[in-house]
């Protein structure tokens, strides 16, 4: 029997330099590499791994060199993006070995050879919370999107196109936002193979139906954030359950999505069902 393509998402796994204050407050490099145990475990194991940006905290080559030996056991695939927290040249110089990161002022490529095509987008500004798609990415992906029409297509981002609710977040200019979501509406909406964009950033599980197509984020593989749908205030961290998003294509040509908490649980009930 054919088995689906399965893809892991891990987002904002925030790696902090080894032994500094923040790597023993936060243990986001613990979190990630439970993470990584619970991919591990998975029968049958995903076919890659996508990380959609803010890898690390502070954008350090030790940080990198961090969240390299965290990853190391993964024998699949990694496929890495930028997030705001992220420094492009950082993450090329710890990471020789992924030749499909491109040089060049964006870290933007496509990934060919498999049931799913698949396309990152670099929605870095250097030294700002928000992120922008400018004219250039936007531009470069349109091209990308009309080289294969039919080819179903997953794309991964660090910045969510689209309102949240969640005030801080749905600011573009002086906040946390997207600058050229818009404009990367239109494309999105004139290429029908988009299966699905998944994102990180917000610390949050999200889900909504933009421009024809599904967008997602997934929980952060360390800390969440409060959901507040109120009036505007700080954001605030919490220990909500870690997750890890699973995004499998089926023999049937179905994209299904499905989000794996991570960590040991209270067994309440546990009952074998028939098959």
């Amino acid at each position: 029997m054919p088995t689906p393509f399965i893809i892991a998402q891990i987002t904002d796994c925030h790696i902090g330099k080894r032994g500094s204050p923040f790597d023993q407050q936060y243990r986001s490099a613990e979190y990630l590499g439970n993470a990584v145990a619970h991919i591990l475990a998975m029968v049958p194991c995903p076919d890659v791994v996508v990380a959609t940006g803010d890898l690390i905290h502070e954008g350090t080559r030790d940080e990198y060199e961090h969240i390299r030996a965290v990853l190391a056991p993964l024998p699949m695939p990694v496929f890495l993006v930028p997030g705001n927290h992220d420094d492009r040249d950082n993450l090329r110089a710890v990471f020789p070995d992924h030749d499909y990161l491109p040089r060049g002022p964006f870290l933007q490529y496509t990934v060919e050879d498999l049931p799913l095509r698949l396309i990152f987008l670099d929605t870095l500004i250097a030294g700002e919370t928000g992120g922008e798609l400018c004219a250039e990415r936007i531009g470069w992906l349109d091209q990308r999107l009309a080289e294969a029409p039919t080819r179903p297509t997953f794309v991964c981002m660090h910045h969510p196109p689209f309102l949240t609710g969640i005030k801080p977040f749905d600011r573009n200019r002086d906040g946390y936002g997207l600058i050229g979501a818009d404009a990367f509406g239109e494309v999105v909406a004139r290429h029908p193979q988009i299966e699905r964009i998944v994102c990180g950033h917000i610390h949050r599980p999200i889900t909504t139906r933009w421009n024809g197509t599904t967008v997602s984020v997934a929980p952060s593989t360390a800390h969440q954030i409060e959901l507040d749908l109120g009036v505007e205030r700080h954001l605030t961290l919490i220990s909500e359950p870690s997750a890890v998003d699973i995004h499998a294509w089926l023999p049937s040509g179905t994209l299904v999505s499905h989000r794996a908490y991570i960590g040991d649980y209270p067994e309440l009930l546990k009952v074998e069902m028939p098959a």
